[in-house]
């Protein structure tokens, strides 16, 4: 078996190949990471900053507390008053999705049933975010984001 020598002309191209695919895979998986999350909360921090404490204090006065659980294929959306007590409030919106991705997005059709809001659900295993935005009977928006996590079926 004759063998070429290795020569530095070699070298060099091995080692300029492999940075090569090194820089082509950060630059595509830098792209994507853009691509799907740009990390824009708001176009304009210092405008929505001015009413963010206004908007937090009346959210508060409400005394609402927020539940969601998973039972089988349904998601179930319990907001209780400061005494205890199930709300409907006058809208009520919600998506259900990944935090890293939008690709699995959902928005629940929620129904009231007396004591908790219901909607169909088919979700994979694994974290949820349900971002809900709501308004009470005199028009205080209240806005927060429900962690749930989905256990693999047994």
């Amino acid at each position: 078996m004759i063998t070429k020598p290795i020569t530095g002309r070699t070298v060099f191209i091995i080692t300029a190949s492999a940075f090569a695919v090194i820089i082509a895979v950060n630059v595509f998986m830098a792209t994507m990471a853009i691509g799907t999350f740009p990390g824009l909360e708001t176009k304009n921090s210092y405008v929505a900053s001015q009413k963010f404490d206004a908007d937090r204090a009346a959210q508060l006065d409400l005394g609402w507390q927020v539940s969601a659980e998973v039972a089988g294929t349904y998601l179930r959306l319990s907001i209780l008053d400061a005494d205890g007590r199930p709300v409907d409030p006058a809208t009520l919106e919600a998506t259900l999705g990944r935090a890293t991705h939008v690709g699995e997005d959902q928005t629940p059709a929620f129904t009231f049933d007396g004591t908790a809001h219901v909607a169909p659900i088919d979700l994979a295993p694994g974290n949820w975010n349900l971002r809900m935005t709501a308004t009470a009977k005199d028009g205080t928006a209240f806005r927060q984001r429900v962690v749930l996590y989905v256990d693999e079926p047994k």
